[in-house]
């Protein structure tokens, strides 16, 4: 007789798992496979990206940046900065559900002891016998486990490590964005003291001018208007310093706010000292974003909600669920540790969701929105990326064309000035011709600081198009 049921719920356990496999067969959590892109020439809208695999983005940031001054003031940045110190402690929070993620194959346990007072009706079965009222001491532990049948706790480990290194990826952006933002404004502060040079120079000019001008009007070769002229021009190049001075005023606050200090002064170089890089190199299209994070990342979001979309799946089907109790129980408290107080309890079983008041079809479909929805971000992060480096590109070469007639203009400009002024003291020229020469010969020489400036934002651009300073 025992053979027999032996031999049933052998037939039963067999019958159980191949209806388990039957039903796994019909749905298996899918592997993700990474969206046909198409990276090449068109992207960029350039024809001269080269065909070796070296990029500036793997170039050290340290190396990028030679200015000593510059170099400290990124290393600060990196260290105190608000913005990477909350990116890190958003990264040390997605590593918490990554590990938790990964516990989801364990099983759960917990244990407590507990005294249970019931008090009965008189007239009931059990009143009768316990007087109406039973006290239950116990310690009992608690174990579930679920069999990860149809991939869900797998797919779920996957989404949160996905989530986690989508953290990462954003901390890696944070700080290709600080770089970039440190290295801009920094040789901003470069440019606007040159720029100020520029002034204070050129009101010593003017106010020598004015005495010469004075002079000239004594000797009767000028009226009072040009004069009044050459005072207006005086000032206006007075009022100018203000405004330069209040630039740099406003842009050391915001290196302040970069590196995590209060407002202050900062040491700095001179424009004049800042190399330009010559030879850049982009490295070939189709790996050209690879060092991108915002594209890493962008990635790492729609594979994790590709794996909650498995999960979603997955829900519709049963789970099988092995769950177990035992310890020790007692009426009497000093009975609680004896041998006959054990007690354990084990049930298996599989649950099949039915109605659920629609909540397993919401969640899918919000997981296959959420899916697509992330495949469109990462398309469209994949597309500014592309616009990114070849904006940085063709501004980079733009700026340098542009430089060099613009050293030519300030050149002209100089000697016309020059010229002017001699021709005026000789008589043969008037003074609205001298006028005009200064004032274009300054805006000419700050023309030219602002050309050497935007050719160093355009390398930062592209240093950061590229993906470059977070390694």
């Amino acid at each position: 007789m025992k053979s027999i049921i032996k031999h049933k719920n052998f037939t039963k356990t067999i019958l159980l798992g191949l209806v388990l496999v039957t039903l796994q067969s019909c749905f298996v959590a899918k592997e993700y496979e990474r969206p046909e892109l198409i990276v090449n020439e068109a992207l960029y809208r350039t024809d001269n990206l080269p065909t070796d695999s070296i990029s500036m983005a793997d170039v050290s940031w340290k190396t990028i940046f030679t200015d000593p001054f510059l170099s400290q003031y990124i290393e600060e940045g990196l260290e105190n900065n608000m913005d990477v110190r909350i990116a890190i402690q958003q990264m040390i929070s997605a590593e918490a559900y990554a590990k938790q993620g990964k516990a989801g194959y364990f099983p759960t346990l917990s244990i407590g002891p507990n005294y249970t007072r019931q008090e009965f009706s008189e007239n009931s079965q059990f009143g009768s016998i316990f007087s109406g009222g039973l006290d239950t001491y116990d310690i009992t532990a608690d174990l579930s486990w679920e069999a990860d049948i149809w991939g869900k706790i797998r797919s779920n480990k996957r989404a949160t490590q996905a989530a986690y290194l989508q953290s990462v990826a954003g901390h890696q952006v944070v700080k290709t964005q600080l770089i970039s933002s440190i290295a801009n404004t920094y040789y901003n502060l470069l440019a606007l003291d040159a720029q100020l040079e520029v002034t204070k120079q050129t009101i010593e000019t003017r106010k020598s001018g004015v005495e010469t001008i004075k002079a000239l009007k004594d000797a009767g070769n000028v009226t009072q208007v040009a004069v009044d002229q050459n005072i207006a021009q005086y000032n206006s190049a007075r009022a100018l310093q203000i405004d330069l001075e209040t630039a740099i005023f406003k842009a050391e606050n915001t290196l302040s706010i970069l590196l995590g200090r209060s407002a202050q002064h900062f040491e700095r170089s001179s424009l004049d000292k800042q190399q330009t890089q010559q030879d850049i190199a982009l490295g070939v299209p189709a790996t050209l974003l690879n060092n991108r994070p915002d594209v890493m990342a962008a990635e790492y979001g729609l594979i994790n909600a590709f794996e909650l979309t498995n999960v979603a799946n997955s829900s519709f089907y049963p789970s099988l669920t092995l769950t177990a109790s035992g310890g020790l129980q007692s009426l009497e408290l000093d009975n609680l540790f004896n041998t006959s107080s054990l007690f354990a309890t084990v049930v298996g079983g599989l649950t099949q969701p039915l109605f659920n008041q629609r909540k397993l079809k919401t969640q899918k479909e919000v997981a296959l929105a959420n899916q697509e929805s992330a495949l469109l971000n990462f398309k469209k992060t994949l597309l500014i990326a592309g616009n990114e480096v070849s904006n940085a590109l063709y501004t980079y070469k733009a700026e340098t064309e542009k430089f060099e007639y613009r050293k030519n203009e300030v050149e002209a400009l100089r000697m016309a000035e020059a010229n002017s002024e001699e021709l005026l003291k000789n008589g043969y020229a008037n003074y609205l011709d001298l006028l005009t020469a200064r004032q274009s010969a300054l805006s000419a020489e700050l023309n030219i600081i602002d050309v050497k400036l935007q050719q160093l934002i355009s390398i930062v651009d592209l240093y950061e198009a590229l993906g470059g300073g977070w390694k």
